[in-house]
């Protein structure tokens, strides 16, 4: 067995390898429910990689399934702190589940709620310091649910998607 992998999910995931600063740096993931099993525990367990102490990362994540408290929870028993993280710069939190959505059928449009999300995560990448910007993972906890939020707009969703990815390879 390799000495260097953690455990079989970090083998499974491609984290055992030995590549800095983070094995996923570039990478979209994406991680599928299934009606037998939640996908949560991988969610958690690639933000308690992303944040570990002897990493540089610095992870931006929006959430719009549960709030804080339910991350900071769950990653406590983990053996990590999200609030001291957030004190360090080291994690920002975007809480989606206080989004005023406009009453009829207007959801979130490319010009009003996902444009100005973008804007925060822009503006919170451009204010850390320069040797970060290497260094930052965006996560999204459940893209069904962004989509639901666009009121139903696929193409929205997948325009922010692209807009990230481009946003961190700038970076």
């Amino acid at each position: 067995m390799n000495q260097r992998s953690s455990n079989l999910l970090d083998e499974a995931l491609g984290l055992d390898q030995v590549i800095e600063p983070w094995p996923l740096r570039g990478r979209v993931v994406a991680i599928e429910d299934q009606v037998e099993t939640s996908g949560s525990f991988v969610l958690h367990h690639l933000l308690k990689r992303s944040l570990s102490p002897n990493s540089s990362n610095v992870t931006i994540f929006i959430a719009f399934s549960q709030p804080f408290s339910h991350y900071d929870r769950i990653l406590r028993k983990l053996g990590c702190n999200l609030v001291s993280q957030r004190d360090n710069s080291r994690f920002f939190f975007f809480d989606m589940l206080k989004l005023q959505c406009p009453d009829g059928d207007e959801g979130i449009t490319p010009e009003g709620g996902l444009i100005a999300l973008y804007g925060k995560i822009h503006k919170t990448i451009s204010a850390l310091p320069e040797i970060s910007w290497k260094n930052v993972s965006i996560i999204i906890d459940d893209l069904s649910l962004m989509e639901v939020a666009a009121n139903g707009s696929s193409d929205y969703v997948l325009d922010f998607l692209h807009y990230c990815r481009t946003l961190t390879s700038e970076f």
